[in-house]
């Protein structure tokens, strides 16, 4: 298993946009060569982060495609190839194969609730049996699918084809990680897929995890690559440093704001609007000047109390720690300090709360 290992700092890529809702292919290519420049160890391509839901086949495959063709020999190039049906999953990971894919992460069936059992046998193992020379992670992530693989048959997968190399974790639950670790060995990756937990992930002794497939990454590439390498070094403290540097981003990977509705009675309700991933990261990345552009619908735009935490969180890291948003500065040949004050800017990325 040890020559399928993954370990390091992925970016789970933005997928970049027109204002009519094209995929922006230069602003692809830009987003591409930024990670690479900054040292990332991986890039994965159409996840969720990509907006792999409302990207038509053709897309997902050019984005794909895109991907490799850059990244190829200089990073690991990971690409999305879940689905709700594991006929498309085999078709997506045929795809990712055949164009040169260094791996494929599989995200549990969503929608369809399959037990552990079903997403052991009718999902992963199919997938595995139809493409059994692509390595595979699993991405474990009930908030947004509605199931999960359980521990207990990760290792079983892990123990039956050596393809399965590792799991992406975004359970929040530690003790279960701790028994994945237990259960499937040390040859077996763990990876983040929460940023505010992968310091402690790698620092447990008990879960050892190799890294983190990060969000956050689409814009401090160096900084979570230099602190993931730090980790990995056994220098928890400096690596902790770093943490604590990007924290007042590592928590708005989701934006919950409770904002006021007008019922049709005349009366007003206070509900808790949670706007998830990618939206606030692509929010950041506009704001900064990064090629972002806006989601594809259902996603929308943030009402103007969430777009201002993630403005001020970007204003927190470049106040104490302004070397952090230096890259982006140089690289997309922003000004990053008149963008963070551009209030019309920002403003422009949110929407009013009906």
């Amino acid at each position: 298993m040890a020559q399928h290992r993954m370990q390091g700092a992925y970016t789970a890529l933005a997928t970049p946009f027109t204002a009519d809702g094209d995929v922006d292919w230069l602003g692809l290519d830009k987003l591409i060569t930024y990670q690479i420049t900054q040292g990332i160890d991986g890039i994965l391509a159409c996840g969720t982060t990509g907006e792999s839901p409302t990207l038509d086949e053709t897309e997902h495959a050019q984005v794909i495609e895109a991907t490799v063709k850059q990244g190829r020999g200089k990073v690991h190039v990971m690409a999305g190839v879940g689905s709700n049906h594991t006929a498309s999953a085999i078709h997506h990971a045929k795809h990712a194969k055949s164009v040169g894919a260094d791996s494929g992460l599989v995200v549990d069936c969503y929608y369809n609730g399959p037990s552990s059992s079903e997403l052991r046998t009718e999902y992963y193992g199919a997938i595995m049996r139809a493409v059994p020379d692509l390595p595979l992670m699993a991405y474990v992530i009930p908030g947004r699918t509605g199931c999960a693989l359980s521990a207990e048959d990760v290792a079983i997968l892990a123990a039956e084809n050596e393809m399965l190399a590792g799991v992406k974790e975004a359970t929040g639950d530690l003790e279960r990680m701790a028994r994945t670790r237990l259960l499937a060995g040390d040859e077996f990756s763990i990876m983040s897929g929460d940023d505010p937990l992968t310091m402690d992930m790698m620092a447990r002794q008990d879960i050892r995890a190799q890294g983190v497939i990060s969000v956050m990454s689409n814009i401090f590439p160096h900084a979570i690559a230099q602190m993931v390498g730090l980790a990995h070094r056994g220098d928890i403290e400096q690596a902790r440093v770093l943490e604590t540097k990007l924290a007042p981003v590592f928590g708005l990977v989701g934006i919950s704001v409770s904002n006021e509705r007008r019922l049709p009675n005349g009366q007003t309700a206070q509900v808790q609007d949670k706007y998830r991933n990618p939206l606030p990261v692509k929010t950041m990345m506009a704001g900064l000047g990064l090629p972002a552009g806006p989601c594809r619908q259902p996603l929308g735009r943030m009402c103007a109390a969430g777009v201002e935490k993630a403005r001020e969180a970007l204003r927190q890291i470049r106040e104490a720690s302004p070397e952090l948003l230096d890259p982006v500065a140089v690289f997309f040949d922003v000004d990053v300090d008149q963008r963070l004050r551009d209030d019309a800017g920002w403003q422009a990325l949110s929407t009013p709360q009906a």
